[in-house]
């Protein structure tokens, strides 16, 4: 595996999970790159999948994205939460896309995407933008 870290937001879990347009790029990323998969991300999976496709489904996909080689960031500290909301604060982003921003800064991984809002970050942080929807 390579050094590098790349964090995977929601968008692009889902666009590996659903086959999207850059599923590829995603699957290269999780098989063979270093992976961290903040807490936000796979409760914003379930919660997702629990609405559209029910419990059997949601419970299915976080179990894969639990046992999978992915390091999962659980807390957060005060350092990931004040950078946040200075993030927050300071950009169009929602609370979610905010923390994740911070765990990536603080875990110096590339943020792979699909959300054009993530582009005002452009000068605090690596971005890898996946094709937009």
């Amino acid at each position: 595996m390579s050094e590098e870290k790349y964090l995977l937001d929601t968008s692009a879990v889902l666009t590996l999970i659903e086959d999207e347009i850059g599923a590829d790029r995603v699957k290269q990323i999780f098989f063979q790159k270093n992976v961290v998969l903040p807490w936000v991300a796979l409760m914003e999976v379930y919660y997702m999948t629990l609405y559209e496709k029910g419990e059997t489904e949601a419970e299915t996909r976080f179990a894969m994205l639990r046992h999978s080689a992915a390091e999962i960031v659980w807390e957060m500290n005060e350092v990931v939460t004040l950078r946040a909301a200075k993030i927050k604060s300071q950009n169009k982003l929602s609370f979610a896309d905010a923390v994740i921003a911070s765990i990536a800064m603080q875990h110096r991984a590339i943020l792979v995407h699909k959300d054009p809002e993530y582009e005002q970050l452009k000068d605090d942080l690596q971005l890898e933008a996946l094709p937009y929807k």
